[in-house]
């Protein structure tokens, strides 16, 4: 096995679910794809590809969306996380509706369905994004930061107005294991007191205890709990390793988040690829290229 190759899903495979939003019925089938071509959403019910690429996103509220022409694709960043968390560089991921399902919440289903197709070794070299020069974008007492690193670090502080989820953070260096291990399986949440008002804005038509935390005024309404002790902060960090992925490659950067969003996130990527001066793209062309002390960055376990 080489490590500097590009990856992609051995076969198809597929899941079902609900639209968390749309409340649709979703199937999502996991495609392989060739070398260089990244990872594309296919509208299976309209013959449309949609490339991930930040310049075709066209919502972020509570959620990121892409499109092309008509043909939208919304809630892709748990899919992309795990594609991204998984290493993988190419795949199509063909969708019969307008979004991705929510399945339980978190990107454990998706992980779950990499791991039940494989992966393939192509033969290209995978391409990074190399980040030269700090980059950052503020909205307030919003922060989304990229830094020069040696690997894909993330670090995330959620702070909400609420006892359960205040000033709450979480710190990961990215790899396979790490991934599947300390952020796929962190859920998405809402506030009780928010369901009305996204529900009236058309939103959350999906939702319900089996996809998402929901929290009270003072206690978790799910009756299994949380994951994770600090299971918001982890999913904030799976929700921006999502949205980077429309950067189009892997990092290697350190992002510092302090209440970012969706939209924060995605002026981020924006803005570093407006700037040819803060980062380069390199290609691996061999083994010899695979820097020993990046394996984070590179989708490879801790131990090589």
């Amino acid at each position: 096995m080489t490590y500097w190759n590009q990856r992609t899903v051995a076969k198809r495979v597929s899941c079902t679910g609900v639209g968390l939003h749309s409340g649709k019925p979703a199937t999502l089938t996991l495609a392989p794809a060739p070398a260089d071509s990244g990872i594309t959403f296919v509208r299976m019910d309209l013959d449309v590809e949609v490339p991930a690429r930040n310049d075709l996103v066209v919502d972020t509220m509570l959620s990121t969306s892409v499109a092309l022409g008509a043909a939208r694709v919304s809630t892709v960043e748990h899919v992309l996380a795990a594609l991204a968390g998984m290493g993988i560089d190419n795949c199509r991921v063909e969708v019969d509706g307008p979004e991705i399902p929510i399945v339980d919440g978190s990107a454990a289903p998706f992980v779950c369905l990499i791991q039940e197709a494989g992966t393939r070794q192509q033969r290209a070299g995978r391409r990074y994004l190399v980040v030269d020069q700090p980059v950052e974008i503020r909205d307030g007492d919003k922060l989304a930061r990229l830094d020069p690193a040696d690997g894909f670090v993330v670090d995330f502080t959620a702070d909400f107005d609420h006892p359960l989820v205040t000033n709450q953070s979480f710190r990961v260096a990215l790899s396979d294991r790490a991934f599947e291990r300390e952020v796929a399986r962190a859920r998405t949440f809402c506030f009780r007191r928010d369901i009305e008002r996204m529900q009236a804005a058309g939103l959350a038509k999906g939702g319900s205890l089996d996809n998402a935390i929901v929290i009270d005024e003072f206690s978790i309404l799910n009756p299994e709990g949380l994951r994770f002790p600090d299971e918001f902060a982890r999913h904030k960090v799976l929700d921006a390793i999502g949205d980077l992925a429309l950067l189009g490659m892997p990092v290697l950067g350190a992002l510092t988040a302090v209440k970012s969003g969706h939209a924060l996130n995605q002026a981020l990527v924006r803005k570093v690829l407006a700037d040819p001066g803060c980062h380069r793209v390199v290609r691996l062309t061999s083994d010899a290229d695979v820097p020993a002390r990046r394996p984070v960055a590179l989708g490879l376990p801790e131990a090589i």
